[in-house]
């Protein structure tokens, strides 16, 4: 059995938490390494095994992110867990092959004006990017999954509404210069299920046997109904945060990721095993109040507690 097929078995839901990672770029303040361990830790032991845990970039500028290589070593220290980093350039990229994390993830926008805007570099140059990563992973003694998330896939808060063509021209390129997913992104929350459903229903069929992943912000409130959609669409990967944390520089005051246990209700509902004990998983947020006070958490389970308070599933 390869990696890719271990860590993301063909038909069954995977549910990521991102709220280490995408959870914690925009923060004013953030947990200590400590506080992000004992996150990672009660979020194990509630049954959740994939994590997003940081970026590989300058830790001058991104301290939330300097003991990114701590928190690679501390997920691969849990049985069972998987754990995703994010790399934008080269240098990130050989830094993440020798941490030895078990995914690197790097972002291609779905518009040149977000490209230009986010990264200083076209959509062709980011693909360039991509085929590099591919090949250094080829040629690494540790050779991770590698994962494309195209951003702004649903509609861009800089060039409007985008065409889903467009993104499955993206999704192919990514195919083609060798990576193992492919993520597509709502990054401002921009769109509905409809378009959602429709644009994750075109890229599961062209990346056939390898695993679209579905990353969704709440920013309109359409988190939860757009997670429906694309999992009846076929996606089997989705993204959320512990509280909903998170949000984008491109989407001012918005709220941020789909609410990660809010997600996992949800899939339970509709009838898909997670192993993810809902009121365990609800209890880690005090690490975040503790934590981060001033930062605002949401979420419905949180708010209102399971149906039934017995129940261990929806």
């Amino acid at each position: 059995m390869s990696l890719l097929q271990k860590v993301y078995p063909e038909g069954r839901v995977v549910l990521r938490e991102v709220g280490l990672r995408d959870g914690l770029q925009l923060v004013k303040t953030f947990p200590s390494t400590e506080a992000k361990r004992r996150w990672l830790a009660e979020e194990h032991a509630a049954g959740v095994r994939h994590f997003e845990v940081g970026s590989f970039l300058p830790a001058k500028t991104f301290a939330q992110f300097a003991d990114v290589r701590e928190m690679v070593r501390a997920v691969a220290a849990l049985p069972g867990a998987h754990g995703v980093a994010l790399v934008l350039n080269e240098r990130g990229v050989n830094e993440a092959l020798e941490s030895g994390v078990g995914e690197i993830a790097s972002v291609v926008s779905a518009t040149e004006e977000h490209s230009q805007a986010n990264a200083r570099r076209s959509r062709e140059s980011a693909i360039a990017n991509i085929r590099r990563l591919c090949e250094l992973r080829d040629a690494a003694a540790h050779g991770p999954i590698v994962h494309a998330a195209i951003s702004m896939a649903l509609g861009c808060s800089i060039a409007g509404a985008v065409d889903p063509n467009e993104v499955l021209r993206l999704v192919e390129k990514c195919l083609e210069a060798g990576v193992d997913a492919v993520g597509i992104a709502d990054t401002v929350g921009y769109a509905g299920p409809k378009q959602v459903g429709d644009l994750t229903k075109a890229a599961v069929r062209l990346a056939g046997k390898k695993p679209i992943c579905v990353h969704l912000h709440d920013t309109r409130g359409m988190g939860i109904a757009n997670a429906s959609a694309a999992l009846d669409a076929g996606a089997r990967v989705l993204d959320g945060s512990l509280g909903g944390l998170g949000g984008c520089p491109f989407a001012p005051g918005a709220t941020g990721n789909v609410v990660f246990e809010d997600l996992v209700f949800l899939c339970e509902s509709k009838g898909f095993e997670t192993g993810i004990d809902i009121e365990k998983l609800v209890a880690v947020r005090a690490i975040l109040r503790e934590e981060m006070p001033n930062e605002p958490l949401f979420g419905g389970l949180a708010r209102a507690g399971l149906p039934c308070r017995t129940a261990r599933a929806a």
